[in-house]
């Protein structure tokens, strides 16, 4: 998977083919790093909630009774075959289990809906078997147990009732049949003694009378057995037991699930948040979005008051002295974000190395870039403050000179104390870096009281001293007859000025990583290049750890 980036800065727009970037597993990644705090909240929203079901909402209770059914034969003796389950079938076991009788005894016993029981109430039945499970579900492991073999016990009385009635119905119709067969029995008994001086009709009566004698033994008989006969359904091979009973769902998988499943929606939620809002993440997006050079990365303080890395700043300074060529007008732009602790920092830096610079403002920001400027300067360390003076080590006398006692002579520090200043007001003497060092460069003098706490020439009448440069404050008007000017553009997305100052010379773009939008990046970008700026190339900035 590759996206199609710009090619190098053009004024008339992208030059040569378009480059692509290869996306990686870790551009992946960068989204639910970054996205961490949301992913981490939507994850503990979904564990909250699966605490508060496993608390809320008790755990079901199952428990099970397993009754074994039997066809009801007139021998009970006799085998069933190999398919047991035909004997019986088992779907019109199952539909008795669950009617309405059975129902009913819950019902009339727990005193609950009827539509909760039958809820409550599952039969399942194993493939090829002759057996019913019993399963009921409740809040409380005693109503679960009492359910089940409850529900077992109903269903035998059931099916039982039901084949009591077919038996005694069947032993209603032999009672009747046999007692048709008495009455011709007694009216052929009769025909007989009447006719016994008739031989050839009583021999007729004598012979009806033994078929009707043959057909009572066998009502008779065929009435025994069905009065003989078992009517069980079955009976209870298991019944329910409290040790037996299992708990619906488990609580550490309910809470793990919980947490999950909300990562999950949280991840979820972290790239659809990513696509609608895609903002600057690396240095190959700033690139992408501007097709400008890296000037370099400013980390941010977090801590010890909110000002750029020294370093970083340096570097970046460096790269900005290396592209312009005084009388130079630097715009630092942004896009919505606030370039004031940049522009600071690059000012500090550039007088560090001897640059007057003059910093212009049109927003009313001087006072808070003065104050920056003076912070940033304070926290110089002694390496890169030539205002700091270096007390020379003494030199071991050698030759006649020391022998006779007198003093070594002393070699001249190249960083030497700086002269003190004639007494006016209007001139302090500063040493230079470089070359001769009794040349001194005029700054207004320091008013009294006006001094930092380590000793360094601090800010008078709109000017701070820092090193061998000095930095200035005020209007861009103000700042024509300087040679280098950096403007704090106030953010491009509400005000022009910015690129209309540019146009006069050169722009340095300010990326905040995981705030600056893509879209206003490029947009930026666009509004330079229809201006027909050619700016020095983009810095991107992000928070650090000190």
């Amino acid at each position: 998977m590759t996206d199609a980036a710009p090619g190098p800065w053009a004024p008339d727009g992208p030059a040569g083919p378009p480059a692509t970037r290869t996306v990686t597993f870790t551009d992946l990644l960068r989204v639910p790093l970054h996205r961490i705090r949301l992913i981490g909240a939507v994850a503990a929203v979904g564990l909250l909630g699966a605490l508060g079901y496993v608390l809320v909402v008790p755990a079901a209770v199952t428990a099970s009774a397993v009754v074994a059914i039997r066809p009801v034969v007139t021998d009970a003796f006799t085998p069933s075959g190999a398919a047991a389950d035909r004997a019986v079938n088992m779907n019109v076991e199952t539909g008795i289990a669950t009617g309405t009788d059975v129902v009913r005894r819950l019902v009339d016993a727990f005193g609950k809906d009827q539509r909760e029981i039958r809820d409550a109430l599952e039969v399942e039945v194993p493939t090829g078997g002759q057996i019913l499970r019993f399963l009921y579900r409740s809040d409380d492991a005693e109503r679960a147990v009492e359910g089940a073999n409850l529900a077992a016990r109903s269903y035998l009385d059931v099916r039982r009732a039901m084949y009591e009635k077919q038996r005694e119905e069947m032993l209603r119709s032999y009672d009747e049949s046999i007692s048709k067969v008495v009455a011709q029995q007694t009216a052929v008994q009769k025909r007989i003694n009447s006719a016994r001086n008739s031989g050839t009709a009583a021999d007729a009566a004598v012979a009806e009378l033994g078929g009707i004698n043959n057909q009572l033994t066998q009502l008779n008989a065929a009435r025994t057995e069905i009065a003989a006969v078992d009517v069980s359904p079955g009976w209870i091979t298991q019944t329910a037991d409290r040790n037996l009973a299992a708990s619906a769902g488990n609580t550490p998988l309910l809470i793990a699930a919980g947490l999950l499943g909300g990562a999950l929606v949280g991840l979820v939620l972290a790239f659809v948040w990513e696509s609608m809002d895609r903002r600057v993440r690396s240095v190959t997006d700033g690139r992408d979005a501007t097709g400008l050079p890296l000037l370099g990365t400013v980390r941010y303080r977090r801590f010890r008051g909110r000002g750029a890395v020294d370093a970083d700043v340096r570097y970046v300074a460096m790269a900005v002295a290396e592209r312009v060529r005084q009388p130079a007008r630097v715009s630092v732009l942004t896009a919505r974000e606030d370039a004031t602790v940049v522009t600071a920092g690059l000012a500090v830096a550039l007088a560090v190395a001897g640059r007057e610079v003059f910093v212009a403002d049109d927003s009313g920001r001087v006072d808070q870039l003065r104050a920056q400027v003076v912070a940033d300067r304070d926290r110089l360390p002694a390496s890169v403050d030539p205002t700091r003076p270096t007390v020379p080590k003494p030199r071991v006398a050698e030759g006649p000179a020391a022998a006779e006692g007198g003093e070594a002579p002393r070699r001249p520090s190249p960083h030497p104390v700086p002269r003190p200043a004639p007494e006016v007001d209007t001139t302090v003497a500063l040493p230079r870096p470089s070359g001769d060092p009794d040349a001194t460069i005029t700054l207004p003098r320091v008013k009294s009281g006006a001094s930092s706490g380590n000793g360094r020439v601090a800010q008078v009448a709109g000017a701070v001293a820092v090193g061998v440069g000095s930095v200035r404050f005020g209007t861009w008007r103000e700042g024509a007859d300087h040679k280098l000017v950096l403007y704090n553009a106030p953010p491009a997305e509400a005000d022009e000025r910015g690129v209309a100052m540019a146009r006069q010379g050169t722009a340095v773009v300010v990326v905040e990583r995981d705030r600056t939008r893509q879209g206003d990046l490029r947009r930026l970008a666009e509004r330079l290049r229809a201006a027909g700026v050619n700016p020095l190339g983009f810095v991107l900035t992000r928070a650090g750890k000190g």
